[in-house]
């Protein structure tokens, strides 16, 4: 379970403490999925960090799983969103000089968890799912805009994640290969059954969840409220 309790991020100004998110409060249990919307500069990618542990808040509590990453040190944090948590990014971020199996298994080079499969095998699994099989081979220069998101979603996935985060997934790429991409992604994120919160500015993505949020003045609102 994601628990998120009077969540707030300041940061200091020339004229005091500017809020980006305040009093936001919410609780995703596995198999859930959320989008959040708002407008640019609403906080919605500042959340996405902090709910990653790659940012600290200025107060509020997250706990995944019953464990709270700001309490770890930068040692066990680490280790703690290799094996818990996924990313996607609206860049895909992938290493140019790799394959995309290479890719895909940059997450376990540092993960010390039990797999069912060998994660060479995982990897070409989830590409197969990905529908990625002839391209394992590829670097990314190779590939398209769509094609390099699913290598993505790939990777995110390699190491079971409980928790999977997608920062506008889709935003880079043309309606055809964002339909497919947000396919893929609702079908594996249940297949998974991993807790899935994604910020988007698209309401045809948003509108595919269960689930739907709004950030408006740095306080979070279920969608229409």
């Amino acid at each position: 379970m994601l628990s998120v309790t009077q969540l707030a991020k300041t940061y200091p100004t020339p004229r005091g403490p500017l809020a980006i998110l305040s009093n936001v409060s919410f609780t995703l249990k596995r198999g859930d999925a959320a989008a959040i919307m708002g407008p640019s500069g609403a906080g919605k990618s500042t959340l996405l960090y902090i709910l990653g542990g790659l940012e600290q808040p200025t107060s509020g509590t997250v706990t995944l799983d019953g464990r709270n990453p700001f309490t770890l040190s930068e040692k066990d944090l680490a280790a703690f969103r290799n094996q818990s948590i996924g990313f996607i990014f609206q860049d895909h971020c992938l290493l140019p000089q790799c394959s995309v199996i290479e890719n895909v298994l940059v997450p376990t080079l540092v993960a010390k968890v039990g797999q069912a499969l060998p994660p060479d095998n995982r990897a070409r699994d989830l590409l197969a799912q990905v529908a990625l099989s002839d391209r394992l081979d590829h670097r990314p220069a190779e590939l398209s805009g769509g094609e390099k998101q699913r290598v993505a979603l790939a990777r995110a996935l390699i190491n079971n994640p409980l928790l999977l985060l997608c920062d506008e997934p889709t935003g880079n790429l043309d309606q055809a290969s964002a339909d497919v991409v947000a396919s893929l992604l609702l079908e594996l994120h249940q297949r998974q059954e991993t807790i899935l919160v994604v910020v988007t500015h698209s309401a045809e993505l948003a509108a595919r969840f269960p689930l739907r949020y709004e950030l408006r003045n740095a306080n979070l609102h279920a969608a229409g409220a």
